[in-house]
């Protein structure tokens, strides 16, 4: 399992960046790329090394822990997958390609693709302190150009960028980026109905082109979840002095929302439910909302059922948990 916070030499490597900066303004630049990345500008603000800084230190931290959360899952739904070649599509500063060398130790060679200038320097130089990543290929350039000249990955990452396209451009890229994939894609959206709606959308496209989904969903079918609902997921994760200082925070966590979905080329041998939200501890019952193989299952687990009360107490939202046991 790859833990939510940014590895200690990732983390020295970011705040060690910040040495002779004003702290002032790397939050006054931090603040307006948040602004604008919620009024759906993408990174065309981030022009500049400092920029770039500032978006890593204030987005980083929580970018990683939702990549993190969604590649626990598929090592969960997959504990025997040991991918050897990681394609990162619209890499920024490289967050999916730290988080997914964290969590496959089998990974020897990382294709890093982005139009971004400063955040690819940015990338290359944190990779400078991680022997894995350090002999990375990171290419520049428009993402379609790339993604249909790259070499086949097992791995495949698209991690809080395709929010930046328009729907026919998220249409174009899920084919090339998928006639990519040689086993596994696994796409990562901020955890918005909007950012919902672009996961569902691309899994809908994908599974008619042959793919099969090993999670969040523990089936193939259409999504249970009926508007104003939307699938997405909740990480906790701790907050450095800095990253506390750049978000203008007066609490040392961060609860990052996002939605994910992963993609296989062959049908996954196990398919668990999935908490879809905090279940309800009750001194009678336990309540839950789940997604099944059959659908969507609202639960109560009563205290009587020891094995299975005992059992859902320890449901988290999230979690991908066997019925009954």
């Amino acid at each position: 399992m790859v833990a939510p916070s940014l590895p200690a030499e990732l983390k020295a490597s970011l705040e060690a960046s910040l040495e002779g900066m004003s702290r002032n303004d790397v939050a006054a630049r931090a603040d307006k790329i948040s602004k604008n990345y919620r009024e759906g500008g993408g990174s065309n603000v981030i022009a500049s090394e400092a920029d770039a800084l500032a978006y890593a230190l204030a987005r980083m931290p929580a970018t990683y822990a939702a990549v993190a959360a969604s590649l626990n899952a598929l090592t969960g739904a997959r504990p025997d997958f040991a991918p050897a070649t990681l394609l990162d599509i619209g890499a920024g500063p490289g967050t999916a390609s730290f988080a997914a060398a964290e969590a496959f130790p089998s990974l020897t060679a990382f294709s890093l693709l982005d139009a971004n200038s400063p955040l690819r320097a940015l990338a290359l130089q944190l990779a400078r302190g991680q022997p894995r990543l350090a002999q990375s290929h990171y290419a520049q350039g428009d993402a379609f150009k790339l993604a249909a000249a790259a070499e086949p990955a097992d791995l495949v990452i698209a991690s809080y960028m395709i929010g930046e396209l328009t729907a026919t451009e998220r249409t174009r890229l899920a084919t090339l980026i998928w006639a990519r994939t040689r086993d596994t894609l696994v796409i990562v959206e901020p955890g918005t109905p909007a950012g919902y709606a672009r996961i569902i959308a691309l899994r809908t496209q994908l599974i008619a082109a042959g793919a099969h989904v090993a999670a969040p969903c523990p089936h193939d079918g259409r999504c249970p979840l009926v508007p104003p609902d939307w699938c997405h997921f909740s990480q906790r994760l701790p907050r450095s002095r800095a990253h506390q200082a750049m978000k203008g925070a007066d609490v040392p966590f961060e609860d990052e929302r996002f939605a994910y979905v992963v993609l296989t080329r062959a049908l996954p041998a196990l398919r668990r439910s999935r908490v879809l939200a905090q279940p309800a501890v009750g001194k009678a019952e336990i309540a839950a909302k789940l997604c099944t193989p059959e659908g969507l299952l609202f639960t109560k687990v009563p205290r009587r059922d020891k094995t299975g009360y005992a059992a859902a107490r320890h449901w988290r939202w999230g979690d991908a948990v066997r019925m009954g046991r």
